[in-house]
């Protein structure tokens, strides 16, 4: 089952120096080739020092422990996930500007629709990448590795997609594997009543009532042990999630939030043992 090797293979592949080849038998892209994830353009910048305090303005969002963000080096916010709102609430509320990111079908649909998702999620500063398990996911976390390593603020959910029912979830041990490989400190983040200005399947956000953002003091896990080990990583893991806890008050889940299997491989790989990425 080629996502279960990928699991087995997912420390030596994101971090070794000669990765292996693609399904094709051709060599990824080194770094040099690979697209830039660290640039900013005028889209963004309208976004961060335009819309962005509009948007403070009218939603008067509480913003509580801005002092526990770095404002300057690598850092890797990890936040609960309500709403698909949650993505344009933390970089507004960010001291810094904070990168993230977003399924490349938000970035390439056609027409005037995808030309205006496009620009919504370039100016909130997000980044396309492809959704899934496997190579796909060791892409992502490759991309998010590179923006660390320029010195950017990065987001990430660890409970991998929306809380449909507003409980915590586990969460998976992708933001550890970068924080452990990286050493970039990890800001928890609690969101609470994103959810409230726009429920799942809402197409617009209401005007009520105020969202409240709190960043928590930054966590150092190298405590934990090397990127390599599972075990380190499930232990950073769960620190990051008792954080994100503390600060949102949600009641925990105690199960990751599987997305529904599209057939029946993919129900067989979520039932057998394997590390959550």
């Amino acid at each position: 089952m080629r996502g279960m090797a990928c699991d087995r293979e997912y420390p030596r592949l994101v971090t070794s120096a000669e990765h292996a080849p693609d399904a094709a038998g051709a060599p990824p892209q080194d770094d040099a080739e690979a697209p830039d994830v660290t640039g900013i353009g005028p889209t963004y910048v309208i976004g961060r020092w335009v819309v962005a305090p509009l948007a403070r303005l009218v939603y008067r969002p509480r913003i509580e422990g801005r002092k526990n963000f770095p404002r300057k080096g690598a850092v890797i916010l990890a936040s609960n996930h309500l709403s698909f709102i949650d993505s344009f609430v933390i970089p507004m509320a960010a001291p810094r500007p904070v990168r993230f990111l977003a399924k490349s079908s938000y970035f390439d649909g056609p027409g005037f629709k995808g030309w205006l998702s496009r620009q919504f999620f370039t100016a909130v500063g997000a980044f396309p990448v492809q959704r899934g398990a496997g190579q796909a996911a060791l892409d992502a976390l490759d991309q998010q590795r590179r923006m660390l390593e320029a010195g950017w603020s990065t987001a990430l959910y660890p409970e991998g997609t929306r809380s449909l029912d507003g409980r915590l979830y586990k969460g998976r041990t992708g933001v550890a594997f970068l924080a452990l490989q990286t050493g970039a400190p990890v800001v928890p983040v609690g969101l609470v009543g994103t959810n409230e200005i726009m429920p799942v399947g809402a197409k617009f956000p209401h005007l009520r009532p105020r969202v409240t953002v709190r960043f928590g003091e930054p966590l150092d896990l190298s405590h934990h042990g090397s990127a390599d080990s599972g075990r380190a990583r499930r232990q950073a893991t769960d620190e990051i999630m008792a954080a994100i806890h503390a600060l949102s008050g949600q009641e925990l889940a105690n199960a990751y939030n599987e997305v529904p299997a599209s057939n029946p491989v993919e129900r067989l790989k979520q039932v057998l043992p394997h590390e959550r990425r």
